[in-house]
């Protein structure tokens, strides 16, 4: 990846990043490549991409708040997501923009601070509500219209990581990023 891989993000997504102060993301298919793994005893693995984790790491330590909203219930989520000291995690969500709105009412925010980065249908009620709506490059056609922008890498392949690296870029915290890895 070039240094200035996100330089070519257009003003107006960039004006809509700067606004996010809690970024949503859904997990199967976003923070996981959407595949379901199953052991002989019925147990459900899930594989994380580590670039996604950092991202959502350095958001947090840059002031945005991050939440995992996702339909399943998955013992792997919960783990993910204390692992990354995430503190707004909701499962089994069957209305994610319900819960999005809570949230954003809990956090006292507007839809315009908020991110919601999702691959399927049931992501687009709360995109159709957040100040940026984030695709992923595989996402479901519907959803890839609905979104403000969309990443180039698929879900659980880093794309979770494009949309953290475009917020912080937005709102010119990405130097410092930089440099604190110097």
């Amino acid at each position: 990846m070039s240094t200035n891989y996100l330089s070519h993000i257009p003003p107006d997504i960039l004006a809509r990043a700067a606004k996010i102060r809690v970024a949503a993301f859904d997990v199967d298919g976003t923070l996981t490549d959407g595949r379901l793994w199953y052991g002989e005893d019925g147990r459900e693995t899930k594989v994380f991409h580590v670039h996604d984790g950092l991202g959502l790491k350095r958001l947090l330590a840059n002031g945005v708040q991050v939440a995992l909203i996702t339909a399943r219930i998955s013992h792997p989520v919960a783990l993910r997501a204390e692992e990354l000291g995430l503190a707004h995690v909701y499962q089994g969500q069957g209305d994610k923009r319900a819960c999005l709105e809570s949230l954003l009412e809990a956090l006292n925010l507007a839809p315009e601070q908020a991110a919601m980065v999702g691959d399927d249908l049931p992501d687009l009620p709360p995109m159709r509500i957040a100040g940026l709506a984030v695709a992923v490059a595989n996402a479901h056609p519907w959803v890839a219209e609905a979104a403000h922008w969309q990443t180039r890498l698929p879900g659980g392949m880093g794309a979770a990581r494009e949309a953290c690296d475009l917020i912080l870029h937005a709102q010119g915290k990405d130097a410092a990023e930089r440099e604190r890895w110097r």
